[in-house]
């Protein structure tokens, strides 16, 4: 028995001094997860769930989808997305009743995951959101229950009577308890791959490549290919987070046993928000590739957040006060959040996991905690890429507006399903969405 639970690890994991890394799926290598699924022979890869967050909403005429599948006609926020209508769930109508109580920023994002009741006052009252609901029913199979990611960092301030915790979370762990934002890549990065603190920032690929050599001459010659462009892209997101720490560009340090292990305090926001949110959509797909999670939320910004954006030459106003225009700016600002998940689905969708791809065995939801910039929450924008292991059926169009039981808590029930978490009721929903 022992033996058989070191030949698992051995297949599965890459180790070294301090490090691990979890091995993407590979034919050669027919498990996946804990030994129990080993037990039964399991070798097909597992189902994924990642929520992309951009506050304010988007553009109110250019947020729409017309028809259905690959010919599907989208709003001009949605034309980042334009490669992967047929994989597409376009979901319009959803709204969380509790949200409309407060009508303001924090009181509309506070329960955006959960469909909870919000305490006000600048108390914390939600409810444990939908990432990690699942996350304590199946993280234990994985090094990390969930990667929680964020560009943007979090406000502790009052706003019209609700804490600005609401607009800087969408993931909690309880009902009090916002799940820790992990806004710094080089510290998620230690996350996924780091066991502890080591002395010195000596390189995750340095560590485990005498255990990557010894499992290359096992494995098949295409997953010996599959393998070296994997450690490829690990190396890359090493050098990139390096290089722009170097540059200033992303604030903090890596952890080590001579220093705190935590980051320096935050004196401003990443200079260069493009590399920042491309970085962590990196991370989080060598998250799903190497089974180090299976949930991930990636906030983009804040609810009522303060970020700019020089490089499209929209540098004149924050984030928030740009939201309540319609302008061709805003519009770019919208686009510009609808890349990046464009690119986590072309990067995910690069990734062959047998005969579906990483994109296949994925859920990639991105919503907001209001349609328009103008705090209309009464639906909420909501788009959907990814197969959910073959049990999503894409190129859909759906419209719940004007119809009962229109609730978004619906929606995470359909989601949860198709993760194998299957509770009775969630937030305000009794039943899933049975068209998701």
């Amino acid at each position: 028995m022992k033996n058989e639970h070191h030949q698992f690890s051995r297949r599965t994991m890459l180790r070294g001094l301090g490090v691990t890394m979890a091995l993407p799926w590979m034919e050669s290598l027919r498990v996946w997860g804990d030994a129990r699924r080993e037990a039964r022979q399991s070798s097909e890869a597992p189902t994924r769930m990642a929520i992309l967050f951009a506050g304010c909403g988007f553009h109110r005429h250019e947020w729409w989808a017309k028809g259905e599948g690959a010919d599907m006609e989208l709003g001009k926020v949605l034309h980042p997305l334009n490669d992967f209508r047929d994989r597409m769930v376009f979901i319009r109508g959803l709204y969380n009743a509790e949200a409309l109580k407060g009508n303001i920023h924090s009181s509309q994002t506070g329960n955006l995951l959960s469909g909870a009741p919000l305490a006000s006052g600048g108390r914390i009252q939600s409810g444990t959101s939908v990432d990690q609901f699942v996350a304590q029913h199946i993280g234990h199979r994985t090094k990390l229950p969930s990667l929680v990611l964020g560009c943007e960092k979090a406000n502790p301030s009052v706003h019209k009577d609700y804490s600005m915790l609401y607009s800087s979370h969408i993931s909690w762990s309880s009902p009090t308890t916002p799940t820790p934002l992990e806004v710094y890549p080089a510290l998620a990065f230690d996350q996924m791959f780091k066991d502890k603190a080591q002395a010195g920032d000596r390189s995750v690929l340095d560590a485990v490549l005498s255990d990557a050599k010894d499992l290359r001459r096992n494995i098949s010659r295409l997953d010996q290919q599959k393998l070296d462009e994997y450690l490829n892209s690990v190396r890359e997101v090493e050098k990139r987070i390096e290089s722009a720490g170097k540059r200033g560009e992303l604030q903090g340090w890596r952890p080590t046993l001579i220093k705190p292990n935590m980051p320096r305090p935050n004196d401003g926001y990443p200079q260069d928000i493009v590399e920042h949110m491309r970085i962590m959509s990196d991370l989080l797909v060598l998250a799903f590739q190497t089974d180090t999670t299976r949930i991930c939320t990636l906030k983009l910004n804040n609810d009522h957040g303060t970020l700019r954006f020089p490089h499209l030459g929209v540098d004149y106003m924050i984030h928030h006060l740009l939201s309540h225009s319609d302008t061709a700016d805003w519009l770019k600002v919208n686009q510009f959040f609808l890349e990046q998940m464009a690119y986590i689905a072309k990067r995910l969708d690069g990734i062959q996991e047998g005969e579906r791809t990483a994109l296949d065995n994925s859920m990639l939801m991105l919503c907001s905690s209001m349609l328009t910039g103008h705090h209309d929450a009464t639906q909420l924008p909501v788009v959907m890429l990814g197969g959910g292991g073959g049990r999503i059926k894409g190129g859909q169009n759906l419209n719940y507006l004007g119809k009962a039981n229109r609730q978004m808590s619906r929606l995470f029930l359909s989601m949860m399903d198709k993760m194998d978490v299957h509770p009775k009721t969630f937030g305000d929903a009794t039943k899933l969405l049975e068209e998701v």
